[in-house]
């Protein structure tokens, strides 16, 4: 009965080693999660629950911080980060929510929070030092921020 409940309540915790030791770890219910960190000091952080969560963050180059949190139903989101020293936070509850984000240079910074249903937010920062924060509530919202 313990390992029953055990496997229902936490699935798994996914480390991630390149220079430095992050954790992301992954409930059970079918959430789906790919990390991949080339460079140096990446790290990646959060949590999933609910079922059905969606996640992918691939960071190339060094001291570039992802945090995510999801929680719902078949919510989605996907990092990418080249440079160094960017950072994103995401958080999304409810349910097919999606998140985009892709920043290139260095010094970006995003935040997405996400809460209720279909809703869509995607940044693109390409050069260095941009910032940019989304907050959704409600349903059915789209916003997409792109800096030079």
């Amino acid at each position: 009965m313990f390992a029953k409940t055990f496997t229902k309540t936490t699935f798994a915790a996914l480390i991630v080693t390149l220079g430095t030791v992050s954790a992301l770890p992954a409930f059970a219910s079918g959430h789906r999660i790919r990390v991949e960190q080339y460079g140096w000091n990446n790290q990646v952080g959060g949590g999933q629950g609910g079922h059905g969560q969606r996640l992918t963050v691939i960071q190339n180059g060094g001291s570039n911080l992802s945090i995510n949190t999801q929680d719902g139903f078949r919510n989605g989101a996907a990092v990418s980060q080249n440079g160094w020293n960017n950072s994103v936070d995401t958080d999304q509850y409810g349910r097919r929510n999606v998140v985009g984000v892709a920043q290139t240079g260095h010094n970006n910074g995003a935040v997405v929070s996400q809460t209720g249903r279909r809703n869509v937010a995607a940044v693109v920062q390409v050069g260095n030092n941009n910032a940019a924060a989304v907050s959704q509530q409600g349903s059915n919202n789209v916003v997409a921020i792109v800096q030079y």
